[in-house]
């Protein structure tokens, strides 16, 4: 239960799906439309790389221009460090060329980015320090891509622990938060290359949790985009954009009952839990009442 019901503040996370992460910016299209402000942000993986260009005031036109770079053979960079068959150098370029050189902590708009420890199996969440760093190890696919090193850490992919960053959030200051889920698939595409199978398998794991997980938002987006490549969209940028900005234009009127309705949420769960046993027939009416709303929106 929240602490404060009079708290509307939107939290938006922005999850994992390689090349499919053009749909994120979609998302971000259905927003703007609303004026409907976000008041913090998350990302994991390529949910990383949007969630860093759009809280550092990038317009969503400018990013959606780099969607045909959300491309494997684009950003792979052959290497021979241990612990990946590429670098992620290409991605932090491509971040220092478009945003600078940034810390974190200077967004305009809060911003949290997850890592996984690999030593330890714990989520890193960056709020601060270097952008680059922070994207390029949430983006190091275990196998693939060579783990980073930030502070004596070693880093890959968040997506291990948490591929739709719910988690931060909360600790941000958001009352509302919103899911953006890239995976939910009911069947994973057939695999053409060693990369495909790699992906699905560490997918199947990783939706598993995401399923669990995804419990604990007040409004979950679930984008079933099988019929997409995790490795190059190049040619579907505009479908992809699409695909988030549709849902989520359904969704808005949810978010915007969210923000009506926290008080009354909230009230009716505290007097829930101060009445466990028999709940009173007019917290029932009153249940009955917000759910009947809810299903309008």
């Amino acid at each position: 239960m929240k602490l404060n019901p009079f708290n509307t503040r939107i939290g938006l996370a922005l999850g994992g799906g390689a090349a499919k992460g053009i749909a994120h910016i979609g998302v971000l299209k259905a927003f703007e439309e609303e004026g409907i402000r976000i008041h913090c942000i998350s990302g994991t993986s390529v949910g990383a790389l949007v969630a860093s260009y759009y809280a550092f005031g990038r317009p969503v036109e400018s990013i959606l221009s780099i969607g045909s770079t959300l491309n494997l053979s684009k950003i792979l960079n052959f290497t021979f460090e241990r612990g990946g068959l590429f670098s992620t150098q290409a991605i932090r370029e491509m971040i220092e060329r478009d945003l600078g050189d940034c810390l974190i902590e200077d967004a305009n708009i809060p911003l949290a980015i997850c890592a996984t420890d690999i030593e330890t199996g714990k989520q890193l969440i960056f709020r601060s320090g270097n952008l680059a760093d922070a994207v390029c190890a949430s983006m190091a696919v275990p196998g693939l891509f060579v783990p980073m090193e930030v502070g004596g850490r070693i880093l890959v992919d968040g997506g291990l622990v948490e591929n739709v960053p719910i988690s931060p959030l909360a600790k941000m200051g958001a009352g509302i938060t919103v899911a953006i889920d890239l995976s939910h698939v009911s069947q994973y595409q057939k695999p053409e290359d060693t990369f495909d199978v790699i992906s699905n398998a560490i997918n199947i794991a990783i939706d598993f949790n995401t399923r669990e997980q995804l419990k604990k938002a007040d409004i979950v987006v679930p984008l079933d985009l099988s019929g997409y490549s995790l490795t190059n969209n190049a040619k579907h940028v505009q479908e992809l954009y699409m695909e988030g900005y549709h849902p989520m234009k359904k969704k808005i009127q949810r978010v915007l009952w969210y923000k009506r309705a926290n008080v009354f949420m909230y009230l009716f769960k505290g007097i829930r839990k101060l009445l466990p046993l028999k709940v009173p027939e007019i917290i029932k009416d009153l249940k009955s009442h917000l759910l009947a709303m809810r299903n309008r929106v």
